[in-house]
């Protein structure tokens, strides 16, 4: 039967084989990864002499949102609606948006896309940039290097970011769509160099993923997901050694093998510092280099603060407020608060009380640096509970000034003795051990 559905598509519609055929059962369909720059023949199971399952099929992975449960929906997106659609034995040619359901109950022919027009496969967009860059393409894009594209990649990121904070929304999609493109261009890059292509970064990823979750893919037993975490952060330790044991072997004779790789080398110089001191500490953590409790952290904020206040000179000062930024950020990491957002909240929340402090000092038609000290602080305290009213809540107390609040808190100097911290003086590589890195 299959062979007779293939004639016909070669006499009706110029189906060359040699190109290559997909055939898929209508009734998986859903299931099934689909090509639509290539031929496609969708066939009931009966028609392939195969009984349809009890259980309908579950959605491919990656195409399972609203619109991947429904086999129709499933055409529509994958193809253009004026997408022709051949009709075995004689039948005249429908399109994919005039499909109905009792369609799927006799083969049809998909005819292949065009590549550009092949949008929701996950090849169009490599296919599309590789178009871009040929002798004919696009000056722009055959202008990028690997350099050039590193601030647009920064851009992109930091705009999924921000799309990040209204949940899963379309926009959130579009922002999507352009990070993988930064993705997909590197990769084009990579390829034309001959170093490596995208089906290298699908492989790489994959692959590490399935490595790392043994417990998933494997026998490992975890229960909770700071088991999880530890596992991690183990089997990374595991390979950093394999690769270390590689490079000595592999050294020219005479020469010193390269240092093995620290825990922390994954961890971005280019990070936001907030975001890599934060990771960092987590990293160090899961390896069991960790404050046993927040205790000593907040001794330790303490006992930085005094520090920074007795710290001499700006070099000394810029040192000092360093080693107390980091220990607040493991105190957030303690509380289980991302300090990059918190920092980003706060950015927001003086952003939206100061152009009120602005407006506010329009009003009364006053600049802002001739006012005093008191009158300022009466146009924030002013922009606060305004914005409590628009939020419908009362404003908050207003806290003792930090002055009062530095005189009364004497600092502590060392952790509790129930932190067993190492000694300062002997923490290795000159840093004050878990109580500084931690």
């Amino acid at each position: 039967m299959l062979d007779a559905l293939l004639a016909e598509a070669r006499l009706r519609w110029g189906l060359d084989p040699a190109d290559g055929v997909a055939v898929v059962p209508a009734e998986r369909l859903i299931g099934v990864p689909l090509e639509p720059s290539r031929p496609t023949l969708v066939v009931p199971l009966a028609t392939l002499g195969t009984t349809p399952p009890a259980a309908p099929p579950a959605p491919l992975p990656g195409r399972h949102g609203p619109r991947g449960r429904d086999a129709l929906a499933v055409l529509r997106r994958l193809y253009p609606a004026d997408h022709p659609v051949g009709r075995f034995g004689g039948g005249e040619v429908t399109t994919v948006g005039a499909l109905a359901d009792a369609d799927l109950a006799a083969p049809l022919y998909l005819a292949p896309v065009a590549p550009e027009l092949a949008s929701a496969s996950p090849w169009g967009m490599p296919w599309i940039s590789s178009r871009l860059r040929e002798p004919d393409g696009c000056p722009w894009d055959r202008e990028q290097t690997h350099e050039s594209l590193r601030n647009h990649l920064l851009e992109e990121a930091y705009e999924v970011y921000d799309a990040l904070a209204g949940g899963a929304t379309p926009e959130l999609a579009g922002e999507l769509g352009d990070l993988w493109l930064q993705v997909v261009l590197h990769a084009q890059l990579a390829a034309e160099a001959g170093v490596f292509d995208l089906a290298d970064v699908q492989a790489a990823i994959a692959s590490k993923i399935v490595r790392r979750h043994p417990h998933v893919f494997g026998d490992a037993e975890v229960r909770t997901a700071t088991d999880v975490n530890r596992q991690w952060e183990r089997i990374k330790q595991a390979e950093r050694a394999a690769e270390a044991a590689a490079s000595a072997a592999s050294a020219p004779d005479g020469e010193p093998a390269p240092p093995p790789k620290s825990a922390l080398d994954g961890v971005s110089r280019s990070m936001p510092a907030l975001a890599a001191s934060q990771e960092m500490q987590e990293r160090a953590a899961h390896l069991g280099y960790d404050w046993p409790s927040i205790h000593g952290i907040l001794a330790k904020v303490a006992e930085e603060l005094a520090e920074l206040a007795a710290a001499e000179g700006p070099a000394h000062r810029a040192e000092e407020l360093g080693d107390l930024l980091m220990v607040v950020v493991n105190l957030a990491r303690h509380h289980g608060v991302d300090a990059e957002a918190a920092l980003r909240s706060g950015n927001e929340k003086f952003r939206r009380r100061f152009g009120i402090v602005e407006r506010l000092a329009a009003e009364r038609a006053v600049a802002l640096r001739d006012l005093s000290f008191e009158e300022l602080d009466a146009l924030w305290d002013a922009a606060k509970a305004e914005l409590a009213t628009s939020a419908g809540s009362a404003p908050p107390a207003k806290p003792a000034s930090a002055a009062k609040l530095t005189e009364s808190a004497p600092p502590a100097k060392a952790a509790p003795p129930t932190e067993s911290a190492p000694p300062t003086e002997s923490a290795p590589g000159g840093q004050n051990g878990p109580e500084e890195v931690r």
